[in-house]
């Protein structure tokens, strides 16, 4: 197993790529290395009217470089990835319900794609990749904390598209000694979430003032981490070294029920509001991952991180972020 070494890369001055930038996370990312002194290029998605997500709204957005373009078409990522010396991989499709109507676009964006970004990093000779994985690759926790060690189990397309991503990413380093380190965020929450997530469907809809709210099973748990944690995780992980070809958790160690964080929720916004179950919110039989927790020892060791912001913290700052950004969820509507 790799120890970490103190001689961390310093980020100022550095070329990165930043896929799946106009998203949730990665636009949180991307300003986030902004800040730390890197020049940052961001991929994203191309679409007729030239929107680049969250980062049209960002008081950074002069200082990045963007490449419009699609994770499926091996020149484009080319154009992106040229010139870069890490390479920060959030691109993907996501959501979990949509992968039962639409696998094959999962396979064609999480796979293919990650494909056509390792061949693109191998020849532009990149120091570093990072590949964004998912705690769901691991399904129902068949021990938890979950470790590195633990299985994998495609239980939904979604989860089976990102095992393989992971897995060409492991070819990749073990074959050609590309330096890769596979990201494996828990649960990230925090403003720009979309209405796919629970928070914000739960944190919308309770400032919405209806009498009940709208939610899938409550039974399920979940480790959630607070997106500022998961920034400095990603930016630690690109500039420690002595760790390529790792696989490294993200989480905090604590893991809640949704109707426990329901109950936090509705604490802190001190709203009277009851949960009514919602079949179409629920997951497909047998789908369901009942548990995910993190043992986040492994990143404490070889990164010194752990979370700084609490969930509560978190939560409270997300529910004032809703409160004013309101516009962006649609509660009388499901997101799939």
């Amino acid at each position: 197993m790799a120890e970490p070494r103190n001689d961390a890369i310093n980020m100022k001055g550095k070329k990165v790529l930043v896929t799946g930038a106009a998203g949730f996370i990665g636009s949180h990312l991307a300003e986030g290395l902004v800040k730390s002194g890197a020049h940052v290029r961001a991929f994203v998605h191309y679409n007729s009217a030239g929107s680049r997500g969250w980062l049209d709204r960002s008081e950074y957005r002069n200082d990045i470089e963007f490449i419009h373009g699609d994770l499926r078409d091996q020149g484009s990522v080319e154009r992106g990835v040229e010139g870069c010396a890490v390479v920060f991989h959030l691109g993907a499709l996501i959501g979990i319900p949509y992968s039962y109507e639409a696998p094959e676009a999962y396979v064609q964006t999480n796979v293919v794609g990650t494909l056509n970004v390792l061949k693109a990093s191998l020849r532009s000779e990149v120091t570093r990749l990072l590949n964004t994985s998912t705690s769901e690759v691991y399904g129902t926790a068949i021990f938890a904390p979950i470790s590195e060690e633990h299985p994998l189990q495609g239980q939904s397309p979604y989860s089976a598209s990102k095992i393989g991503a992971d897995k060409l990413v492991e070819s990749f380093h073990k074959s050609f000694g590309l330096d890769t380190v596979t990201v494996r965020p828990f649960n990230t929450f925090g403003p720009r979430q979309s209405a796919r997530a629970v928070i914000p469907t739960i944190i919308s809809q309770m400032l919405a003032g209806k009498p009940s709210i709208r939610l899938g099973s409550i039974t399920p748990r979940r480790d959630l981490n607070y997106v500022a944690n998961t920034v400095d995780a990603f930016i630690k992980a690109a500039t420690v070294q002595g760790v390529a070809g790792e696989t490294i958790h993200f989480g905090s160690n604590r893991d809640i029920s949704i109707g426990e964080l329901f109950e936090i929720i509705r604490g802190l916004i001190g709203c009277d509001v009851e949960i009514q179950s919602d079949p179409a919110r629920v997951r497909p039989a047998k789908s369901e991952v009942g548990l995910l927790l993190a043992d986040n020892n492994k990143a404490l060791r070889l990164l010194d991180w752990q979370p700084k912001v609490s969930l509560e913290e978190g939560l409270a700052t997300m529910i004032e972020w809703v409160r004013c950004n309101g516009e962006h969820y649609r509660v009388d509507e499901y997101a799939v």
